[in-house]
């Protein structure tokens, strides 16, 4: 029985505008939260830095790094090739300042292309040394 003889069967449709409404709004949140990071892998330039000279200078021991692993303390070069000897190297370069100031601050050089185990090593070093003021010498970056 087919009550509607004179009409046709219309085909159902999708109506799109409501679709892509709700694609255009989820395309916007994953925009929105998004979060662009930079990734470790990436080529970094080090060190730079812009700081204030202290205005009182306490006793320093110079140790400097360059990138074939070598070892200098106050513009000395030494034969160390790991921590323990190191250590030895920077106790024995306070003694040889004459000044007996009980803490003296440690001060890296190390070269931008040095290993990251050679600067760690001094790191250690100045640990077993007993001396716990330690920093990092950069260049300014030439702009302020």
């Amino acid at each position: 029985m087919n009550f509607r003889k004179g009409k046709g069967r219309e085909d159902p449709e999708i109506n799109l505008i409501p679709f892509i409404d709700v694609l255009l709004v989820i395309v916007i949140f994953l925009m929105v939260t998004t979060s662009y990071s930079k990734f470790t892998a990436l080529q970094i330039t080090l060190p730079t830095a812009d700081a204030d000279k202290a205005m009182t200078q306490p006793q320093e021991i110079n140790v400097a790094v360059n990138p074939q692993g070598q070892y200098a303390v106050n513009n000395v070069q030494v034969s160390s090739k790991d921590a323990a000897s190191l250590a030895l190297d920077l106790k024995s370069a306070v003694q040889a300042d004459g000044q007996s100031k009980a803490d003296p601050v440690v001060i890296i050089n190390a070269d931008a292309m040095a290993t990251h185990q050679t600067v760690i090593n001094v790191l250690e070093a100045a640990r077993l040394a007993g001396f716990d003021k330690i920093t990092f010498a950069a260049q300014t970056s030439g702009h302020k």
